[in-house]
């Protein structure tokens, strides 16, 4: 069965994309990768880190659902379950805790990964690693047939790598796009989009050092990201509403 050629459009970006995995069963394989990484992890102890990344994630993604809903795309958000975790680890998530520095940081890292959910990133990629790699036939045969392959293209379409728990890059468009999506779900969520671009700007200067924790060095924040950023500032800051 080969995949249906199935277009939708990135929200506040306009950009067109292939996302021919229906959502359900992304909803599915999205679990199960999560689950996969919290069997492999230790979730970190620190309560400062943990209280930050959960409440700072579930007033972004709050807010972002509200903005859907408004805006009649509430069957995108629908099957979505929002749930945020520090893992204990220099190479993922709580090495980049520091470069943060306070909650307008940590809310830029958050609307980013929120961003990639939104914008259906992992759908996107997964259906061109199908395409690509399976010749294109459909997820439900590829489970059936080509299990292991399948596992693992969908816990790279879900930006996890070979070792569980590391975090991958996706692409530099879909990387870009996140970050300018990010800018407009901090700003809706009530942190000043603005901070973003010193958070970025502490971000390209941390991967250069040579005790750069991996996720540091695998993702760095280059110029043209942050340009791209400073040029959609403005508008961003129209959804900005200070609520705290």
């Amino acid at each position: 069965m080969i995949l249906f050629d199935s277009c939708s459009t990135v929200e506040l970006t306009g950009r067109r994309q292939l996302t021919a995995i229906p959502n359900d069963q992304m909803v599915t394989l999205g679990k199960e990768t999560y689950q996969q990484v919290l069997e492999e992890q230790q979730i970190s102890r620190n309560r400062e880190y943990t209280g930050t990344v959960q409440g700072v994630g579930q007033r972004i993604s709050a807010a972002v659902e509200e903005y859907m809903r408004q805006n009649g795309m509430g069957d995108r958000i629908g099957d979505y379950a929002w749930e945020y975790r520090v893992l204990e680890s220099d190479a993922v998530n709580e090495g980049i805790m520091p470069v943060c520095r306070d909650d307008a940081g940590v809310a830029t890292v958050m609307a980013h990964e929120v961003a990639h959910v939104i914008a259906q990133h992992s759908n996107e990629r997964l259906s061109q690693q199908l395409a690509v790699q399976l010749g294109g036939i459909a997820l439900s045969e590829a489970i059936e047939k080509e299990k292991e392959s399948t596992k693992q293209l969908a816990m790279l379409a879900f930006g996890i790598g070979s070792q569980v728990g590391v975090l991958l890059p996706y692409s530099r468009t879909h990387e870009k796009e996140a970050d300018v999506m990010g800018l407009y779900f901090m700003a809706m969520a009530g942190y000043d989009p603005s901070s973003a671009i010193p958070f970025m700007e502490r971000l390209k200067a941390s991967s250069k050092t040579a005790s750069a924790p991996q996720l540091l060095s695998t993702h760095p924040a280059d110029a043209a990201r942050i340009n791209a950023m400073r040029q959609v500032l403005p508008e961003a800051m129209q959804y900005y509403k200070k609520t705290f």
